[in-house]
């Protein structure tokens, strides 16, 4: 299992290198395909040698061969964040059928988060195929277990967090995005695949750390209470919660209150 997390972490920095072109391309209704990785200073076309992950940018300091101009650290931090949810995923799941539905999860989360952290956007070419794609995973690791008992939970419990987010963005239109509701049920099923307890810690975890996360910028002054804070982030950092977390935290409330 460990070489398998560290081939898949690997694998997953190349996706992470992809990824950045969909951060920055998806929003501005670019093509991901054309025209290759360029420079956005000088507009020179990125060699094979200086697109490695993380690697490059390393060799690089974080320059432009050509021009000198600086290049983001953000771009190997995403890298480095998609191989390190590539391999922890891999620990998580093993050589389990859903595993490559978490898979496409971490990476499309990736890109959403990091889109909304700068657009408070969440974009519809990732949201709405996320469900096609997701449900079809899943329906093949149902078929592999040859038990349809999580998936049928998953979809139900996706039906019911796009409900509640939803209910929501209607009652409190200020506080929520249509995007958020789009991505909640994509949230649902990848929680409710995991099971009740899961879907209920996640969801509350998301809220949870949204509000601690305002809170914290409204007392140091970052942000007032009418400021805008994109909340995708926080909902996919609930999924996490839940994927590692929601479990015990779940038994851990139920035999409390049961005793």
């Amino acid at each position: 299992m460990p070489a398998l997390a560290v081939v898949l972490g690997l694998f997953g920095l190349l996706i992470g290198s992809f990824l950045n072109v969909v951060i920055w391309r998806v929003p501005r209704k670019e093509s991901i395909v054309r025209p290759p990785s360029h420079c956005p200073s000088c507009d020179t076309e990125i060699s094979p040698r200086d697109n490695v992950p993380v690697l490059s940018w390393l060799l690089l300091r974080g320059r432009c061969r050509h021009c000198g101009a600086s290049i983001s650290a953000r771009y190997p931090l995403v890298e480095l964040a998609t191989g390190g949810l590539f391999a922890a995923l891999t620990v998580r799941f093993g050589l389990h059928a859903d595993l490559p539905a978490y898979l496409y999860l971490a990476a499309v989360g990736v890109a959403l988060a990091m889109i909304d952290l700068d657009l408070q956007r969440l974009p519809d070419p990732l949201t709405l195929p996320s469900y096609p794609v997701g449900l079809t995973l899943l329906a093949i690791a149902a078929l592999a277990d040859h038990d349809g008992t999580d998936y049928l939970r998953a979809v139900i419990a996706m039906a019911a967090l796009f409900g509640f987010y939803a209910v929501v963005w209607f009652v409190y239109p200020g506080g929520m995005g249509q995007g958020d509701v789009k991505l909640a049920g994509v949230v649902g099923l990848y929680l409710g695949w995991l099971g009740w307890g899961q879907l209920i810690v996640g969801t509350f975890g998301a809220f949870l750390l949204g509000a601690v996360v305002g809170i914290g910028l409204m007392v140091g002054s970052a942000a007032g209470r009418k400021t805008r804070i994109p909340f995708g982030p926080f909902m996919l950092l609930g999924v996490l919660i839940g994927i590692y977390a929601g479990h015990p935290l779940a038994h851990a409330y139920t035999t409390r209150i049961t005793h």
